[in-house]
């Protein structure tokens, strides 16, 4: 049986906890800044947690994650 392949476009967005929750991190940081609020500013730098939904479908994609 051979190796399966890691999509590397997923293996470069998401990344797999101990616990085997899928985390990504937030998008709308790139630009256009000036009228999005510091608050929400601040909540984007934090990384986020996938659903469990989300989850089945990443893990096709990452298969030794």
């Amino acid at each position: 049986m051979p190796k399966m392949k890691t999509r590397k476009s997923a293996s470069k967005r998401y990344s797999i906890t101990g616990n085997g929750k899928v985390k990504y991190k937030k998008q709308g940081l790139r630009h256009i800044l000036t009228k999005k609020s510091s608050k929400r500013k601040r909540q984007l730098r934090k990384s986020g947690i996938l659903s469990k939904v989300e989850v089945k479908r990443i893990r096709t994609l990452l298969p030794y994650g």
